[in-house]
Formats: structure tokens, sequence, C-alpha cells
């Protein structure tokens, strides 16, 4: 088994994951790294939306490999 740390990147810094999680498989740290990805999209949504990008980074002890990005993208179709 292998661990898996899952650092979140926003427009506010960035939050180190300092324990990480055990995995037998990279499936399972894709779901994990998905799953951690909406919480912390559904948590910023709580604050005023702004335009921008957030990511969670998944790294091992040797280095990054994967990352999940969520992007909030704001268009104003009418002017009023």
């Amino acid at each position: 088994m292998a661990r898996y740390y899952f650092d979140l990147v926003d427009q506010e810094g960035l939050v180190v994951d300092e324990e990480g999680l055990e995995f037998t498989d990279m499936e399972g740290v894709e779901r994990e790294a998905t799953r951690a990805m909406a919480d912390a999209a559904r948590e910023s949504l709580h604050r005023p939306i702004k335009p921008g990008e957030a990511a969670i980074e998944v790294r091992d002890d040797t280095g990054p490999v994967m990352r999940v990005r969520f992007t909030i993208e704001v268009e104003r179709l009418r002017r009023q």
C-alpha cells in the first residue's frame, strides 16, 4: 500500500495534506481526489462566487501523481 497526499490549491492559497491516506490502486486514489474536489467545490459555494479555478493535487512520497481541477466561470448574458 502506498500513501497519497491530497493538497488543495485555490485562489486563497495552498492547503497541504500532512496526513495522507493509503491506497492499493490508482482507481481508489482517483475516487478520493474527485470526492475531495467535490467537497471543496461545495464548500466554496458558501462564499461569494468568484470566477477561478481550484485543484486537488495528489502526490506520493516521490512527487506529483494526479491533478483534479474545478473551474467556476461566470458569463453575464445580459446587463441590467
